[in-house]
């Protein structure tokens, strides 16, 4: 597979190296002269020196059989503008980057970009799923069919402890498809399925019934 990365940094440095040992064809396109020269230095002819949002070098990257391009630079513009390029340029069938600030992945999303990779969100969602109030954890977003796969924990003081899967109204469309007791191993939830205090549960829903869906299986 032939997987393009925009953006030279620590990020962008680690994650060619696990791909390479992946036996992976790669190619960093990073922008900095020095720093373009310091991981040829290290990884050999695996890096170009150029700015990852021209056509002019996205060609010579050789973009148009690229399997998949990333964009990971510090700048969430120049990111999706080489995304942007390589998908509608250069028709790369997977694209995804690199988002700084939590609030563009809507953006990038409906911008075409096929996936996007925020570390804040991902911090966020851990806190979330720390506090006792939010018990949902979003694990991935399936943009192509507007699903969610959430993780779902059932709180000790729910009214749903104790309860049949088979008694609970679920939003239309969600579908339970693990349940994860702490004393036994993980089992497909059925009608009989009985609920118990920390029982987490594997679902996919769509985004805006997620809440609902939460609640329902919280007893709220």
């Amino acid at each position: 597979m032939y997987i393009i990365i925009v953006g030279g940094g620590r990020l962008g440095y680690y994650l060619t190296k696990s791909l390479l040992d992946e036996k992976h064809e790669v190619l960093i396109i990073e922008k900095d002269a020095a720093t373009a020269q310091s991981i040829t230095s290290d990884m050999g002819s695996v890096c170009i020196h150029g700015d990852g949002c021209e056509t002019a070098v996205l060609a010579e990257a050789g973009t148009n059989r690229a399997d998949i391009f990333i964009a990971v630079t510090g700048d969430d513009e120049d990111n999706l503008v080489a995304c942007q390029v390589a998908k509608y340029k250069f028709n790369v069938p997977r694209t995804i980057a690199r988002v700084r600030n939590p609030k563009n992945e809507i953006l990038f999303k409906k911008l075409g970009i096929d996936v996007t990779v925020s570390s804040t969100a991902i911090i966020l969602e851990h806190i979330k799923y720390e506090v006792p109030t939010n018990p949902l954890m979003h694990l991935l977003s399936i943009d192509e069919k507007g699903l969610e796969i959430v993780e779902i924990t059932i709180q000790p003081d729910s009214t749903t402890v104790g309860m049949a899967l088979k008694d609970i109204i679920l939003p239309p469309d969600s579908i339970l498809s693990l349940l994860i007791h702490q004393d036994s191993k993980p089992s497909i939830p059925t009608g009989g399925t009985i609920l118990q205090a920390n029982d987490q549960i594997i679902a996919v829903t769509h985004p805006d019934t997620e809440g609902a869906l939460r609640n329902a299986l919280n007893g709220k």
